[in-house]
């Protein structure tokens, strides 16, 4: 029988893809996001296009009882979780004055008049509720879900958890050091996880994706995304079904030796 997996944020974007992708090789899915219309539609796209079984569950993961509570729903509607993508997730919003800043500090400082630069004032500005609720969705998102499919996976001694990070997780940004900093404690997260889990048949990986052109990036104007690309190898924004191809290789008996480990798709970015 295919794996079910169940997938946060699955109502668009990389959450979505994977969820196609998945039920393109004949593996059921569990789709959450907080968005009841657009899960319809997705589950009802899957079936009749896959023949496959697609389940909607839409609620807000904001809350460890609120998760635990979700995924007891699920098994107790006799759904075993073989798959769980922590993919739940909003990006900072950009800030086209501070960018610009950005970008004029650093002509000024490849023509070495760093005593010129202007202060960005990110951390200055920063507010407590903009820290916490960056942190929220998505280190204590992915903690939430995390711990409450641990409960059911291990008794049934197997599993495959996948956390998604970013590649300014690895690389933190200036820009958005709370977006960075919760997306490397999921990097740390994942590690953790793994070692007391690996022993219980249960693996946990974690995927860091560079600038993937999803709806997540529309808010940023053209010279936003010029600038990024600028900054990445193969010279153009991911594909969401890239991602969606290495978190399904990383879900599969494929990956049986990988957990602990942070795999990053990034296109080569340098920034």
């Amino acid at each position: 029988m295919p794996d079910t997996a169940l997938i946060t944020g699955a109502s668009s974007g990389i959450g979505a893809e994977f969820a196609r992708y998945h039920a393109s090789k004949g593996g059921d899915v569990v789709l959450t996001a907080r968005s009841e219309a657009r899960l319809k539609a997705l589950a009802a796209e899957l079936e009749a296009a896959h023949g496959i079984k697609a389940h909607v569950f839409a609620t807000d993961l904001g809350t460890g009882e609120g998760v635990y509570a979700l995924v007891d729903e699920i098994t107790q509607a006799g759904i075993q979780i073989d798959i769980l993508i922590n993919n739940a997730g909003i990006a900072p919003a950009p800030n086209e004055e501070r960018f610009a800043t950005a970008v004029a500090n650093q002509m000024l400082r490849l023509e070495n008049n760093v005593a010129a630069t202007t202060p960005l004032n990110v951390i200055t500005d920063m507010s407590d509720e903009d820290w916490d609720y960056m942190l929220k969705v998505h280190l204590y998102g992915t903690f939430y879900g995390s711990r409450a499919a641990a409960r059911h996976m291990t008794p049934q001694r197997s599993g495959s958890i996948i956390n998604i990070s970013s590649v300014l997780g690895l690389r933190p940004t200036a820009m958005a050091p709370h977006y960075s900093t919760a997306k490397a404690a999921i990097i740390a997260l994942t590690k953790s996880q793994s070692q007391e889990l690996a022993p219980l048949g249960v693996r946990v990986n974690a995927v860091c994706p560079g600038y993937i052109d999803t709806p997540l990036l529309a808010p940023m104007n053209d010279l936003m995304k010029v600038a990024i690309v600028s900054q990445i190898g193969v010279g153009r924004l991911g594909t969401d079904d890239e991602i969606a191809e290495m978190v399904s290789f990383i879900a599969s008996p494929k990956a049986s030796y990988c957990t602990g480990e942070v795999f990053s798709v990034t296109g080569g970015y340098s920034g």
